[in-house]
């Protein structure tokens, strides 16, 4: 594929990022079709550095890494991401969960690189927050470039742009004087200066600019003195919405998706970048988080699920996992999604590798999740011969409280496997007990079974016992169990297995039953059939 050209829908694996890609291979075309822009394709997140990266962060990043993979296998042309920290926006309210909480009051409305670290580690607030963003990128292996907008706006890296916003500036007003309030409108500036004396962002009405010296006229409404600031060199920055605009007009940001929540935000930045002169960039509107209830995610509420918290319970690859699955459709992000979403990723690895071995150039491979939560090269260790929910269940049964306990079945199961060979699995393993101990023992309810159950029961444990002694397969197992539930006449046969899950494991949901048998045992399954017998006799 030539550097002019991009590929046709039906020459494109089936993957959502190489449909990002397309745009941006487009995008990056129309702009460079004179032949005086080949620089990389720029890609750009956003952060905002008044609190602790959140897996929200940890998405967008994820994902537009993704598009830029696809951008390169589509392209072979060169790219960038810059990590944009917004670290000179001033400080709106103290977060919850830091120390200091007093000290950093006094500095509400400061930019946040000249708000005391209230950690003590850093030279300012937004230094140690930008620090902890970094350590979180570089911990999952991402390629980015760092950027401050503080150091941006004070190197004068952005002086050139700013300079053309006061030369649009009554363009920019009537594009965003509509969309506010009237209290709002009549005070409002895409220009805010930093005090010269107590260097807080100020929001406050423009009396007059003048675009030839790069300076605005305003009013200290606490004192009534009047100042005149130089927009350049840092000394005034711009209002968050022309801010986006003005810095993909500086930067030339071919690409940048963002929440369902900033979609007129995206419309109204893309008017202004056009005002000046830039061209937006091409992007995602990615579908926002719900929580258990259905409820927007939202870090003030703590209805959410963090990063640590999911990576507890389930390896960094199943977070890449649910972040890749349909970004436009509304995902509930709690803990209950963890274990499927971490045999999703597993299925999609171990089909991976077979992809890989016969075509690594084939779409098929490259449509495929976990060759993009590899970056290209899937891993042969990546998968696990025991699902992730099988591990709960067994963690369930055998009340195991440690990882040395589930492997005395996954050994005997199959002796070759160990935690050496296979490192994803005792990864696991780990998690597996973690998340049985925090969510499912506590959640374990038994009930009795009906007399039909019952008679199916017996059936099963009596067929099982013409199985001990014997090598146990999976497959002829789930058959005998297929086959149980249908003489017994379930129907639909799904309510036999929900007598399995719930009569003998205490849960709701549960494995591929014959598997399950496989890994637990024979003789340990049918004692296990007849403790839940002998339980509802004792009820």
């Amino acid at each position: 594929m030539s550097d002019s050209q991009t590929a046709s829908a039906s020459d494109l694996p089936r993957a959502w990022p190489f449909e990002e890609a397309r745009k941006l291979a487009d995008h990056v075309a129309t702009r460079s079709s004179t032949g005086a822009d080949e620089r990389p394709a720029l890609l750009e997140t956003g952060y905002g550095p008044s609190g602790l990266p959140h897996i929200g962060t940890f998405g967008e990043v994820a994902r537009t890494s993704w598009v830029r993979q696809a951008y390169t296998a589509l392209t072979g042309r060169p790219s960038r991401l810059l990590a944009f920290s917004d670290d000179m926006d001033a400080l709106r309210k103290v977060p919850d969960n830091v120390p200091q909480r007093e000290m950093l009051q006094k500095y509400i409305g400061q930019p946040l690189s000249r708000v005391p670290d209230p950690f003590g580690t850093h030279e300012s607030f937004a230094a140690h927050n930008n620090a902890r963003l970094c350590a979180f990128l570089d911990s999952f292996g991402f390629e980015y470039e760092f950027a401050s907008s503080t150091q941006y706006y004070t190197s004068g890296r952005f002086d050139a742009a700013l300079q053309r916003v006061l030369e649009v500036h009554d363009q920019i007003l009537a594009v965003i004087l509509p969309t506010l309030g009237p209290d709002r409108r009549a005070t409002y500036s895409p220009v805010l200066p930093l005090h010269p004396r107590t260097g807080e962002v100020m929001q406050v009405k423009m009396d007059a600019i003048d675009a030839a010296a790069g300076t605005v006229r305003w009013t200290d409404p606490a004192t009534g003195e009047v100042f005149e600031t130089p927009i350049t060199g840092g000394h005034a920055k711009m209002q968050w919405k022309a801010d986006w605009a003005m810095r993909w007009y500086a930067l030339g940001v071919d690409y940048e998706m963002s929440g369902k929540d900033l979609i007129d935000s995206v419309r109204l930045s893309g008017r202004i970048c056009k005002i000046l002169g830039g061209t937006p960039p091409a992007g995602l509107t990615y579908e926002l988080f719900l929580d258990e209830q259905g409820q927007k995610i939202s870090k003030s509420k703590g209805n959410g699920l963090s990063v640590e918290e999911w990576l507890r319970y389930a390896p960094p690859e199943s977070l890449g996992q649910f972040m890749f699955n349909q970004p436009q459709r509304a995902k509930r992000l709690y803990f209950d999604v963890i274990p499927k979403t971490a045999d999703d990723y597993l299925t999609h690895a171990d089909k991976a590798r077979a992809l890989q071995a016969e075509n690594p150039a084939g779409n098929d491979l490259r449509a495929n999740p976990a060759w993009f939560i590899h970056k290209g090269s899937v891993p042969e260790d990546a998968g696990s011969p025991v699902p992730f929910g099988m591990l709960l269940n067994l963690a369930s049964v055998a009340n195991a409280d440690t990882p040395e306990v589930l492997w005395g079945f996954i050994r005997r199961y199959d002796s070759a496997v160990s935690p050496q060979t296979h490192p994803m699995l005792a990864e696991l393993v780990k998690h597996a007990i973690a998340y049985y101990a925090d969510f499912v023992r506590p959640a374990k309810t038994f009930r009795a079974p009906t007399d039909k159950e019952r008679a199916a029961l017996v059936d099963l444990a009596e067929t099982l016992r013409g199985f001990e002694g014997e090598a146990a397969d999976a497959s002829i197992l789930q058959n005998l169990v297929f086959e149980i539930g249908k003489r017994h006449g379930f129907e639909p046969l799904r309510s036999w297995f929900g007598c399995l899950y719930e009569v003998l494991l205490g849960q709701k949901e549960g494995p591929r039953f014959g598997g399950f048998v496989a890994l637990y045992g024979v003789p340990e399954t049918i004692a296990l059939i007849d403790a839940a017998l002998l339980r509802d006799t004792q009820v």
